[in-house]
């Protein structure tokens, strides 16, 4: 049977990230991040629903993270559900907690600064952290003939 697990989402930085690093020297960073969705009722009137997901990133894409994702900033993230387990200290009871590992990053809105005169409230394209897909093969090409060069 097929199994799949993949989430998406695009919300604010709840706080600014911390990066961390393992005795081996990996980068780990653990961002809150807070998604909203406005919905109506039966009742008619509008209301607002907000989420909170823990993220934890890993190497590079932690550092990354770090760097410029601010409390406030959306952010695209794409990564897999992990379940965490422990027994809690204090009481002996056995703890659980899903959270999210990322595995693909996007800033999304402004550019801090501005920069080249543009409105602060410009958009910008989204930077893409995710890993790099694998480049194809170039494609055979012949040489060209004295009537192909344009000069």
């Amino acid at each position: 049977m097929p199994n799949l697990n993949k989430v998406m989402l695009i919300g604010n930085v709840t706080r600014d990230p911390e990066v961390k690093y393992t005795p081996k020297g990996t980068a780990v960073a653990e961002v809150g991040l807070a998604i909203s969705r406005t919905f109506t009722p039966e009742g008619g009137e509008k209301r607002e629903e907000t989420t909170f997901v823990d993220i934890t990133f890993w190497g590079r894409q932690a550092e990354i993270v770090g760097e410029y994702a601010k409390k406030g900033k959306p952010i695209f993230v794409e990564g897999r559900l992990q379940l965490d387990s422990w027994e809690d200290k204090t009481s002996g009871q056995k703890r659980t907690k899903l959270r999210v590992v990322g595995e693909g990053l996007q800033l999304l809105g402004a550019r801090p600064g501005g920069g080249g005169g543009g409105d602060e409230g410009e958009s910008r394209p989204a930077q893409n952290f995710s890993k790099p897909a694998a480049k194809p093969a170039p494609a055979a090409t012949s040489a060209p003939e004295d009537d192909d060069i344009p000069f």
